[in-house]
């Protein structure tokens, strides 16, 4: 019956607090004007916190048995609860807090065998630091406590000491903080007596909670209203409007807002005026702005309500002379070319302008905002142009630009082509002679050295690695023949005999490629083959002769000679 009791009792209590928080938030917005900053600086007048609860019992209660024996039963640890209190501050610092805790009341949990129901009050002292506000609370009250045997529920002493961490978010206008964490010490005493069921109980706990803090009302009063007012332009010439604005900062959105103004030629009642400067000498002016805010017809009560005069400035300034900026596009131009001149001149009195240009070098030409630069005649290099405005006052102003004129570029530097390469891998009989599939290709190199007159050739013979070793088994006199060179003097010589190419326009080389070819290269006159092609040894000709193309059935005579020394 007890059980039941208290559990709707916890259900009540758990109902009720979650009822009225949107009443603490709404008697907030009735009595806070204008939202705070942080806790540090408007601390909040009423805490409500609800959240969960841990609580840790810790005794051993001597239970008499229905059968005349005493056994021992401990407490176990209470894993549901929940907790809420309210918090009611005098200052800063220091206030009043209820709290009231329930825990394992309505759970028949197998980890538990206790209940409590503590309800109590006492001191709270807080220490608002912007986002982080620590407390600390010693509290005095009663607790409703069963168990740890089939223990009815009995009321007795409840005395807590502790403290937490808050942390302030800006949720609901800085309403809503978390308490990240609530440690308590708490002794609880009951005593059954001595019957069946009985049994005396001296419980130290430790209580940890963590949940939901509402902050309601505001111990520092509603913000001061401020006023600030600007000028839109600064800066004008006479006869000019200005238009000015005051804004108003820290403004409670349901009272009304009126606005005063003073000041050379201020004419406007609201939020809004403008400056007549028609009749205003040349210099600084100052204009004044004020406001109050209230219900209509009493606004500016209450000090808050009463913002300190805002000022401004503004400037009437003497007709000024022209200004003028000068451009070219292009910027970069080749000798002839020419260059658009562009003028972009401006009176701040909106005077006719009139335009006029000169040039160090070359000649410019136009009399409106545009003029053509002509660089004929004119070195490389940059050329000074000058733009000049004048209006109908008498009075000038000029500005500059510059067009380069760039040199000619200086003529790409020539390079060695390499041309159609001949291969003498078919004739296996005479690898170095210049075949009639050759002649398509020297054909076209004669005709390139042809349309160059100032052009080279030069014929690079390559080798395989089979060619550059002696046989197994030779003569021990026996000499390397030289391919690579054979068919370098083979090509020049067709070049030369069959092409009419003069001999001292073909250089003949050897390569390092593994390969039974001829490469053939043009080296255009200021070319440096060298340079361009690596890899290649320039070849003695005195030691190479060049072979007489004969059909397959007749040996070249040096040939001949060669086997005869063998």
């Amino acid at each position: 019956m007890h059980s039941h009791v208290l559990k709707s009792m916890s259900r009540v209590l758990v109902l009720a607090t979650v009822a009225f928080m949107p009443v603490g938030l709404a008697a907030q917005d009735s009595t806070k004007p204008a939202p705070k900053a942080s806790a540090a600086d408007s601390p909040s007048r009423w805490d409500i916190f609800v959240g969960y609860s841990y609580l840790a019992p810790k005794d051993t209660v001597d239970v008499l048995q229905p059968n005349g024996t005493t056994l021992p039963f401990s407490y176990k640890s209470a894993n549901y609860g929940i907790l809420g209190s309210g918090a009611y501050f005098f200052n800063k610092y220091v206030g009043a807090q209820v709290e009231v805790g329930a825990h394992d009341l309505w759970i028949n949990s197998s980890s538990s065998n206790d209940g409590f129901l503590t309800t109590s009050g006492g001191l709270i002292a807080r220490f608002p630091t912007g986002e982080i506000t620590p407390f600390v609370h010693a509290l005095v009250g009663g607790a409703r406590i069963g168990g740890p045997d089939h223990n009815p529920y009995k009321w007795g002493v409840d005395l807590t000491a502790g403290g937490g961490l808050d942390y302030e978010t800006p949720l609901f206008n800085h309403h809503l903080a978390l308490r990240l964490f609530q440690a308590d010490y708490e002794y609880m005493h009951a005593d059954w007596g001595p019957v069946v069921d009985g049994g005396r109980a001296n419980i130290k706990a430790a209580r940890l909670s963590t949940g939901l803090v509402f902050h309601v009302g505001s111990i520092a009063p509603p913000p001061q209203l401020t006023v600030a007012c600007s000028a839109n332009p600064t800066s004008v010439f006479p006869g000019d409007p200005i238009n000015l604005t005051a804004t108003v900062g820290s403004q409670d959105p349901k009272l009304g807002v009126v606005y005063g103004w003073s000041g050379d030629g201020v004419s406007g009642t609201g939020a809004t005026a403008t400056v007549n400067t028609a009749a205003l000498a040349p210099g600084t002016h100052t204009v004044k702005c004020d406001a109050k805010e209230g219900k209509p017809g009493k606004e500016g009560l209450k000090p808050w309500e009463v913002a300190v005069e805002g000022t401004t400035t503004f400037t009437v300034k003497e007709f000024e002379p022209p200004t003028i900026s000068c451009s070219a596009s292009p910027t970069t131009i080749k000798p002839g070319d020419s260059s658009t001149i562009t003028a972009s001149g401006m009176s701040p009195q909106n005077r006719p302008l009139t335009y006029t240009y000169s040039a160090a070098a070359g000649t410019v030409n136009g009399t409106g905002s545009t003029a053509s630069f002509s660089s004929t005649g004119a070195p490389t290099g940059p050329v000074s142009i000058t733009c000049n405005v004048a209006d109908d006052k008498g009075h000038n102003a000029s500005s500059t630009t510059t067009v380069t004129i760039e040199a000619p570029p200086p003529p790409p530097q020539p390079h060695t082509q390499a041309l159609c390469p001949i291969t003498f891998e078919k004739d296996k009989k005479r690898p170095t002679r210049v075949d009639n599939e050759a002649k398509a290709c020297l054909d076209e190199v004669a005709l390139d050295l042809q349309k160059q007159s100032d052009a080279k050739a030069v014929i690079v013979g390559e080798s395989n690695s089979k060619e550059k070793t002696l046989p197994k088994h030779h003569r021990k006199n026996a000499k390397l023949q030289d391919f690579a060179g054979e068919r370098a003097v083979n090509t020049k010589q067709y070049l030369v005999t069959e092409k009419g190419i003069d001999a001292s326009r073909i250089t003949v080389a050897t390569g390092t490629a593994d390969d039974q070819k001829v490469e053939d290269y043009l080296v255009p006159a200021g070319a440096t083959f060298s340079s361009d092609v690596s890899g290649t040894t320039p070849l003695d000709e005195s030691s190479v002769k060049p072979q007489v193309r004969k059909p397959l059935g007749e040996k070249p005579h040096h040939h001949k000679k060669h086997a005869e020394a063998k």
